[in-house]
């Protein structure tokens, strides 16, 4: 059995103000981020589908030019390929899902 203590292990620092766990399946894969409030993280994308399930905080997500708030207890869809950035409005946390597993995230994180 495979089994990891995403929310008090060890986060590595994915850039500046974020930290983060990884966890990986076969076909899956969590990632617990913590994002200090102010922090934005740049535009980018990647082929694997997100859903990105906010635990604590406020986030605005913006997805293909769209923003949207997002706030505990809400979950946002980030198509694969979508260009996408996020901004932390006040201290978050964050559990992104991904589909396919993201090798490069696992690897930078130990997941």
């Amino acid at each position: 059995m495979k089994r990891k203590d995403l929310e008090s292990g060890v986060h590595g620092e994915l850039l500046p103000g974020v930290r983060a766990a990884a966890f990986g399946g076969a076909e899956a894969m969590v990632n617990h981020v913590i994002l200090d409030h102010g922090v934005t993280v740049p535009e980018h994308s990647h082929p694997e589908e997100q859903l990105s399930y906010v635990l604590s905080g406020r986030l605005a997500f913006q997805i293909e030019g769209e923003v949207c708030e997002v706030t505990a207890g809400e979950v946002v869809w980030v198509p694969g390929g979508a260009v996408h950035a996020v901004r932390a409005l006040e201290p978050s946390v964050v559990l992104d899902i991904f589909s396919p597993v993201r090798p490069d995230l696992l690897e930078k994180l130990g997941g």
